[in-house]
């Protein structure tokens, strides 16, 4: 399965979509967009780390399993726009299923 090769090469980061921002005054790349909080994962789905704000690129909601990266790589999603993000959700997962399946003993 796609999923389970992407994360044993860890090309991508798991996250869950913890909350929503709401921001009075952004940059205008930005207008438009929705800005997410993100708790990093594991490969168990174990939070690590502090939470984080991401720009959603996929149209995701608070609960689903995301994957996010950083980095110039953040700013891909959105074309020759230049939108200052250093994280971004780039795809949902449809289940925890295919991340967990076959990982746990």
């Amino acid at each position: 399965m796609a999923v389970h090769r992407v994360l044993r090469n860890s090309d991508m980061q798991l996250a869950r979509v913890i909350g929503t921002v709401v921001a009075t005054v952004k940059n205008d790349s930005l207008e438009g967009r929705k800005l997410l909080v993100v708790q990093t994962l594991n490969k168990d789905l174990v939070p690590t780390g502090k939470p984080m704000v991401a720009v959603d690129s996929v149209g995701a909601g608070v609960g689903e399993l995301v994957f996010w990266c950083r980095g110039k790589e953040a700013s891909f999603p959105f074309k020759r726009e230049d939108t200052p993000t250093d994280c971004t959700i780039i795809g949902i997962v449809d289940s925890d299923a295919h991340v967990t399946q076959g990982s746990r003993a």
